[in-house]
């Protein structure tokens, strides 16, 4: 049987982690798989690693406690890519803790797992304001200009799912302080023609907390990872 690892980055998601934890251990025991769920607590400021904690005690052996100071959500979901491929884990699982993606689109992906390298959900009904769509489609431009066409159209969608044994060695050619490693491995996917999958997936405003980057800051950081993902184009030729 598959052995599936879901890499959850966590900050500052005391009030929605638990009940996000709970529906993925319900969705996964209800598919029969063989997972492990790894909330990384990313140096949070609430109580967000002691609900993580409690929910490791309440599900042992299927949710996994993870805690490392603040580094941000690109080398925080880097260290869990590398770290579940290094652990033996068939397929690595991607998804935010934020709950505007749920397990519902789960299913349709890893029922054609066996067909492809690189599963994604399409983020659907994603309300963005005019500075996202912006960088959105920047993103997606970049990948396009400089990795190759083909791969998948969201490039930096938290709903992925990868074959282990394909992209162990692309996570370690990462650098460490990558901002948005997820846009450098879709342009990776399409670069070397991996047999990728898209599917729409229902997202859906976040009910508790709020986004980390916003206004000025947003755009700083969109500056940071266009560079860092067309100097890695250029790095890995």
């Amino acid at each position: 049987m598959d052995k599936l690892a879901i890499v959850m980055p966590v900050y500052n998601e005391e009030e929605a982690i638990g009940h996000v934890l709970d529906k993925w251990v319900r969705a996964m025991d209800q598919l029969g798989i063989d997972y492990t769920i790894n909330p990384y607590n990313d140096g949070s400021k609430d109580d967000s690693f002691k609900v993580i904690q409690k929910k490791a005690e309440e599900y042992p052996g299927k949710v996994i406690a993870h805690t490392k100071p603040n580094g941000g959500h690109g080398p925080t979901i880097l260290l869990g890519y590398r770290e579940a491929a290094a652990a033996g884990y068939d397929w690595i699982f991607q998804i935010d803790s934020d709950d505007e993606m749920g397990p519902e689109g789960f299913a349709g992906l890893w029922e054609k797992r066996n067909d492809y390298d690189f599963l994604v959900g399409i983020r659907d009904g994603r309300k963005q304001a005019l500075p996202r769509k912006i960088i959105s489609a920047v993103s997606r431009l970049t990948v396009k200009l400089f990795y190759g066409c083909g791969g998948i159209w969201d490039v930096n969608t938290p709903y992925r799912l990868m074959r282990a044994s394909v992209f162990a060695g692309l996570y370690d050619a990462i650098p460490d302080d990558t901002f948005a490693p997820n846009v450098i491995i879709s342009g990776l996917a399409a670069r070397k023609k991996m047999r990728c999958y898209e599917s729409r997936v229902p997202q859906k405003d976040r009910q508790t907390g709020e986004v980390s980057i916003k206004k000025w800051k947003l755009f700083k950081a969109a500056a940071k990872s266009l560079f860092q993902t067309i100097r890695f184009a250029f790095a890995a030729k």
